[in-house]
């Protein structure tokens, strides 16, 4: 009898302590999906592309609103959010025009897309992706789209990974699935190569764009055209291209001699008709393809409490960096 006593005793305890484990768990998932205490203010609403005076991002604040599509009023960064109920994990917008890539659950394992969004974020088209999203940009005209996916390992920190780089033509339809099969001329002379990987497409307009090319252990800075279907090397050391308003200045990461591997990128400018770099005042280790708020600042994404912090600093090397957003990645300024 005592031993029966016992063995419930024992029973009750551990069902008593495995029950504990399983409301504290649930207590903190729900404590992830309720904003932070102090944290950005998020209502559902409606997110309209190219609406005067609103920023669009994509909103990291936990809680039932993120990963969506969200905007801010541009002159209260910090203030409340409208979220659209559209989720991406990378997005890009010009002229009415967004291009969102996503996660599409397929039975155990996820797969992306690319969904092109009118000005009210209403699929207009979509195209299966071969990886997992990296960069995705439009162009100013909002008639042409290109986005990155990682088909081989997921950081360009290292050198064991492979991208593929499509560009679309939203108004025919025409997608060039891989511009690697465009005409590489480096340094003057025609190149082959099989470990080419390019990515970070910048658009000048629907015909011209700027990317990175990388091959034999180097990176450049390739100006695209469409229309010839060649790549032109500009510059050595250019990741994750950001053109200028005025189409005079790249804005990249560029791996620093004595960094380390894992964290080797600084944010920099390229004049293009000089060829000078600046140095920008923010010192720490970017991994982002930095977007141009106007013809003077750059904003770009650190880590954050919530994932990801939106940091703003000058473009020719002066002031200070400093936060602009939490909680916020994959911002579009002055549509």
């Amino acid at each position: 009898m005592r031993r029966v006593l016992v063995l419930l005793v024992a029973v009750l305890v551990l069902g008593g302590v495995a029950l504990g484990v399983v409301l504290h768990a649930a207590g903190r998932a729900a404590e992830k999906d309720r904003p932070r205490a102090g944290g950005p203010q998020v209502r559902s609403g409606e997110v309209v592309l190219g609406a005067a005076g609103r920023d669009v991002f994509r909103n990291m604040a936990w809680g039932p609103h993120r990963d969506e599509i969200a905007s801010v009023d541009a002159r209260d960064p910090s203030g409340p959010r409208t979220a659209s109920g559209v989720r991406c994990l990378r997005f890009h917008s010009a002229g009415g025009t967004g291009i969102c890539l996503r996660s599409v659950r397929r039975g155990l394992r996820d797969a992306y897309r690319a969904v092109v969004l009118d000005a009210r974020l209403r699929e207009r088209s979509r195209y299966d992706l071969a990886g997992v999203p990296s960069r995705a940009r439009v162009a100013p005209g909002g008639r042409v789209a290109a986005w990155t996916v990682f088909v081989g390992g997921d950081s360009y920190a290292g050198g064991s990974f492979s991208t593929r780089t499509s560009i679309l033509d939203i108004r025919s339809g025409e997608l060039d699935r891989n511009i690697e099969t465009y005409r590489l001329v480096l340094d003057g002379h025609p190149h082959r190569a099989a470990d080419l990987n390019v990515w970070g497409v910048t658009f000048a307009d629907d015909d011209r764009f700027y990317a990175t090319a990388a091959t034999g252990g180097r990176t450049y800075l390739v100006a695209g055209d469409r229309g010839t279907r060649t790549l032109r090397s500009v510059h050595a050391n250019v990741e994750c291209p950001s053109l200028s308003p005025d189409g005079t200045r790249i804005a990249y990461k560029k791996r620093v001699a004595g960094a380390s591997s894992d964290a080797p990128w600084r944010l920099y400018v390229l004049d293009l008709r000089s060829g000078r770099e600046t140095a920008t005042a923010e010192r720490r280790n970017l991994d982002d393809q930095a977007v141009w708020r106007d013809a003077r600042t750059l904003v770009y994404s650190l880590p954050g409490d919530y994932g990801s912090d939106l940091w703003t600093v000058p473009a020719d090397g002066s002031g200070t960096p400093r936060v602009l957003m939490e909680a916020a990645l994959v911002p579009v300024f002055g549509e």
